[in-house]
């Protein structure tokens, strides 16, 4: 299902500096990937087995990412159940959250809306809901890897000496910036998006920075504490390309083999940026019921900003201003709310509303209205 190939390539002569002007009689290799060759993930099965930690890279939007993921996930469990998953996507101070997920004592929806999922991740959960699924099913541990966003906003704004004692206090024990070619790396990354006003690229790199070292950690410490498993790490392929950001501080923790998979749509395909590219296919995820409005946040509920002509909301009468203050008789107190009564709804789906209207001589007045969900 999922075909894969080595990139091993090598230089019969160093090449000449960038710009260098070269004779017609210099000779320099030409690099090349044979495809014909290509192999499959059963095939390199045996090897991902015996990493200690295995990454496999993603960009967070992409479903057949995912999908690959869980591939990677299930065929090493069958191999040896004694696994875990650690995850980019949670925040560390929310692992209790995935701990009862797992261990069946909360619902899904209480573990989305304990970990803050769409305040803090934000991106659709469908996304990565097979993998959370397969989790819980097969009581296999999650491990939330990622720093707590209020430390890194921090560090964005006025860097780690910018930090109180007690915000130092949950950093990293390292924070190692020996790096030049990942510093140059993130340098090109800084300047191809225009920084927010006031932020410095050394902030930046120090976010970057925390971000790996604290996802490192998570990974060490795990695995010095459950020496028998194995981890598989599921983040974005910018922290793993070239064994720089999260692979090479594991590396200096732990000691342990690794290996590093990544998709072959999200790299640059160069010598030594990963162990094995792997080819997902293609998929995407159902097209999600929409109620057809903007909202904004707003006291006692979500204010309804703009109702779009020819949707659900204004086929059942929502008009712009309305607060809405429940979903199937769910509160809503803010935008995450919203998203969260809404994940895994479809088109054709009915939701009942419940929207305050506040009309201008005769007062509030609270409605229940019934809308059909359409596609998008």
């Amino acid at each position: 299902m999922w075909a894969l190939c080595l990139v091993s390539v090598s230089l019969a002569h160093p090449t000449a500096q960038h710009g260098q002007h070269q004779s017609a009689s210099s000779v320099v290799e030409t690099r090349a990937l044979d495809l014909r060759h290509s192999s499959t993930l059963e095939a390199i099965l045996p090897e991902l087995s015996r990493a200690r930690v295995v990454f496999v890279g993603e960009r967070h939007d992409n479903y057949g990412h995912h999908l690959t993921q869980l591939d990677v996930i299930k065929r090493l469990h069958q191999l040896n159940p004694k696994i875990a998953v650690g995850m980019e996507m949670f925040q560390q101070p929310y692992q209790q959250f995935l701990d009862d997920y797992v261990a069946g004592s909360i619902s899904e929806k209480e573990m989305l809306r304990g970990t803050e999922w769409y305040e803090r991740w934000r991106h659709d959960y469908r996304l990565y809901q097979p993998v959370l699924q397969f989790a819980r099913e097969q009581g296999v541990p999650v491990v939330a890897l990622n720093l707590q966003r209020e430390i890194t906003d921090k560090v964005a704004e006025s860097g780690i000496d910018g930090l109180s004692e007690e915000d130092k206090s949950s950093l990293p024990r390292t924070v190692d910036k020996s790096d030049e070619a990942y510093a140059s790396r993130l340098r090109q990354v800084y300047h191809q998006h225009p920084p927010r006003e006031g932020r410095e690229f050394d902030h930046f790199l120090e976010v970057q920075l925390l971000w790996d070292e604290g996802m490192a950690q998570q990974v060490s410490d795990y695995l010095k504490a459950n020496p028998h498993r194995q981890m598989i790490v599921l983040t974005g392929s910018g922290h793993l390309m070239h064994g720089s950001g999260i692979p090479n501080r594991v590396k200096r923790d732990l000691g342990a083999e690794q290996v590093i998979v990544l998709p072959y749509d999200d790299v640059p395909v160069t010598p030594g940026i990963t162990d094995f590219l792997i080819y997902p296919d293609m998929a995407r995820l159902p097209p999600r019921g929409l109620m057809g409005v903007l909202m904004e946040a707003a006291d006692g509920g979500v204010r309804i900003d703009q109702v779009v002509p020819g949707g659900a909301a204004a086929a059942a009468g929502i008009k712009k201003g309305d607060i809405l203050q429940q979903i199937d008789q769910q509160p809503i107190n803010g935008p995450a709310d919203v998203r969260l009564e809404m994940t895994g709804k479809q088109a054709g789906d009915r939701v009942r509303l419940t929207v305050l209207r506040n009309r201008l001589l005769l007062g509030a007045k609270t409605l229940e209205v019934e809308l059909e969900l359409q596609g998008g």
